[in-house]
């Protein structure tokens, strides 16, 4: 498919604008380019065209099974986007008077204090724009409270399991710290002696991903808290993936500080397409007086923001974060209710038992027994024996309409394929995806050198990925093929 660029034709133009009503000022020279932008030139019907056969090629949670691993991609209920679209939350104005956006203001802080519930956290801030920021944020708070501890120097590592999510380590080194990685122990669950062994005056905390990557709940969960506090750090819980898990237990009654969540996994709202995401962060008491400023509190009989934030870590995004996307997230809270979101819970661990249990029959799982959300499969004997790889797996559930799983991950699991089926999907999809799992492990088992190949129905064949990763080329320039 051609780039806008390759369909430009010299002087043609899709823009209908009115005369100018107002004066007109020319800019000055250190103000305007030397040459004019290279810009597309497009009637409006090719622009049209471009963008929908775009769309044709993408896909998505509308078009069918898409069971990442990890990120829980699952169906976004339309109820949000029409409530995000109501003109007291969409037409307003970040900078205008707080009495003007009473409304939006009590939106935030109602949805705050029900995350706080699910968490069992004790203060909520809504600022962060992502998981990963919100994973910065909570290490932050963290680090802020040794520091006002006066042991900012010396506890400076930061304990980080083998079966956490990848940015864990990231967002410790960006804060500073230093990260120490434990293993898993043959369970799948952190390996609590190496962790006793690990901590000390030094240890500033734990990032634990729980349930952790390999989908399986840590059983010594209360023993692992207990362990770091004893050490004097403090625990942090990557709650970016909460659909295990949410009104069934709570982080802060197992031992957790502080934990982040990310709205656009567990909380339905759009996720991929790099955005607008929401990383909510949550912590108990101790940490409060750190969270971003400023804070939205009720007083006086309105909303307002919070004035003194004097030990705050300062902000960590414009404003109130992504504001419609929290808007989102309430509705999804306030439609599922008390009683829905623990259900919600409950049949993201059925559904993903149910395929688990299915795909046993061929695939091999990296772990028996019950898991959570999501559950990881190992074609590493397949690899040895028949040269069939987790890469062609996925590459020929393509041909088949499906969108494949997380592939090579976790990283303690070789030959990793990742899948989550969301509580969102029905036992007949379920089903008829189970049945095409199944027959591409056959097919593949039978003519691995055609596995190889796949996918051959797909828009864009099998790209050198290595090569892209090491030598990406992101912007179009004249001439180039």
């Amino acid at each position: 498919m051609k780039l806008l660029f390759e369909k430009s034709v010299p002087g043609r133009s899709s823009a209908f604008l009115p005369d100018c009503d107002v004066p007109i000022v020319s800019l000055s020279a250190e103000l305007t380019r030397e040459k004019d932008a290279l810009l597309p030139e497009l009637s409006e019907n090719d622009i049209s065209r471009h963008y929908s056969g775009l769309e044709r090629r993408a896909y998505g949670v509308n078009n069918g099974f898409y069971p990442l691993g990890s990120c829980t991609m699952k169906y976004n209920p339309k109820i949000n986007e029409k409530t995000a679209s109501l003109g007291g939350f969409m037409d307003i104005h970040p900078l205008q008077p707080v009495s003007t956006v009473q409304g939006s203001l009590e939106a935030l802080l109602l949805t705050e204090r029900i995350l706080c519930e699910i968490t069992g956290m004790d203060a909520m801030t809504l600022q962060p724009a992502a998981g990963a920021h919100g994973e910065f944020t909570g290490m932050l708070l963290i680090k802020k409270y040794h520091e006002q501890r006066g042991e900012g120097k010396k506890r400076t590592k930061v304990i980080v399991p083998d079966s956490a999510h990848g940015t864990n380590p990231a967002t410790a080194a960006m804060c500073g710290m230093t990260v120490v990685s434990i293993p898993s122990g043959g369970d799948g669950c952190v390996d609590l002696e190496k962790l006793r062994g690990a901590v000390g005056e030094d240890t500033a905390g734990l990032m634990l991903t729980n349930p952790n990557t390999l989908g399986i709940f840590d059983k010594n969960i209360l023993e692992i808290t207990k362990i770091v506090h004893d050490a004097g750090g403090l625990c942090y819980y990557d709650g970016a993936n909460l659909n295990a898990i949410m009104g069934i237990v709570r982080p802060g009654d197992m031992g957790f500080d502080c934990v982040h969540l990310n709205l656009h996994k567990t909380f339905s709202t759009p996720h991929g397409g790099g955005g607008p995401g929401a990383g909510a962060v949550g912590c108990k008491a101790d940490l409060a007086p750190y969270l971003p400023e400023p804070g939205i509190c009720f007083r006086d009989g309105q909303f307002s923001f919070e004035a003194d934030c004097r030990q705050s870590i300062g902000k960590v995004k414009a404003f109130c974060g992504n504001f419609l996307v929290c808007v989102r997230a309430l509705t999804y809270l306030l439609t599922l209710g008390k009683e829905g979101i623990p259900e919600a819970a409950k049949h993201a661990v059925l559904s993903a038992n149910y395929l688990k249990t299915r795909l046993s029959e061929k695939y091999t799982m990296a772990n028996g027994g019950i898991c959570m959300h999501e559950f990881v499969m190992t074609l590493e004997h397949e690899a040895k024996e028949k040269n069939v790889t987790a890469m062609d797996i996925a590459k020929s559930l393509l041909d088949q309409g499906i969108h494949p799983p997380t592939m090579y991950f976790p990283l303690i699991v070789h030959e990793a394929l990742m899948a989550e089926p969301t509580e969102t999907e029905g036992k007949e999809l379920l089903d008829e995806a189970a049945d095409i799992f199944l027959k591409v492990y056959d097919e593949a088992m039978e003519n691995p050198e055609k596995a190889r190949a796949c996918p051959v129905a797909a828009a864009i064949r099998r790209p050198d990925e290595v090569e892209a990763a090491r030598n990406p080329r992101l912007c179009w320039n004249p001439g180039e093929e």
